[in-house]
């Protein structure tokens, strides 16, 4: 629901409640939905899953904006990613590690032993997953992962060269910050490995933008400093497609 999200978001309306834009939505249909079904489940997700005046208000702003999907895109998953366990859990603990061991292609049946074990990781379920359910979810995850451009495939996925994009990278560095304050913490922050970054990788761009200005990173020894043009994310969100 990417593209959907993205056409909802950049009809929101700030000066009007959640559930006046959702059932603006389902009555006037903005978004060419197919049947009122599908139209009802989409606000219903929406509803869950995004708190637009609050936490999720940065997001609404690029789209309304008109930010480039590509940059819009992994900055969606960040904000889903927070409250979607079971695809958090997916990305940084599962997909990840079989890309820094060095696998080349991935199948659904792959991913079965991993979600055997989520309530190991904090996850809860009613009650153990059917092989058929194993692999409903299974097929799922990894159809999002393509969706988000880190995989491609059909039935076998292969990974793919991913590289966030700069002023995606640059709009995690500020939430990152707000969230864990510790520059060395925001380095080593796991949030990274929904990208497909090492710590090493988050360095080697810090440094990048460093040399064009765009930021300042500082680093000597255990001593680690970042410093960012802007106060937060929401102002980066506003000035970022100004």
């Amino acid at each position: 629901m990417i593209d959907e999200t993205y056409a909802v978001f950049a009809a929101w309306d700030f000066g009007a409640s959640k559930k006046e834009n959702l059932d603006r939505l389902k009555r006037e249909n903005f978004i060419g939905a197919g049947t009122a079904t599908w139209l009802r489940d989409l606000a219903k997700v929406l509803n869950r899953r995004f708190d637009p005046s609050a936490r999720d208000r940065a997001l609404v702003l690029l789209a309304k904006n008109g930010c480039p999907i590509e940059e819009w895109k992994p900055i969606l998953l960040w904000h889903m990613t927070r409250d979607e366990f079971l695809l958090r859990d997916f990305l940084t603990n599962w997909l990840f590690p079989e890309f820094v061991s060095g696998a080349y292609r991935v199948r659904s049946e792959d991913l079965h032993a991993h979600l055997r074990s989520v309530g190991l990781r904090g996850g809860a379920t009613e009650h153990a997953w059917s092989e058929t359910t194993l692999n409903r979810v299974a097929v799922a995850l990894l159809k999002m992962a393509v969706d988000f451009d880190l995989l491609r495939g059909s039935v076998v996925k292969e990974f793919v060269s991913y590289h966030l994009p700069e002023r995606s990278f640059l709009y995690l560095l500020y939430v990152l910050r707000e969230k864990m304050q510790s520059p060395g913490k925001v380095l080593a922050s796991e949030d990274w490995r929904m990208f497909l970054m090492q710590p090493s990788d988050v360095e080697r761009e810090l440094l990048r933008l460093h040399q064009y200005r765009k930021l300042d990173y500082q680093i000597a020894g255990s001593i680690v400093q970042l410093t960012l043009p802007f106060a937060n994310a929401c102002e980066y969100a506003e000035r970022m497609v100004a």
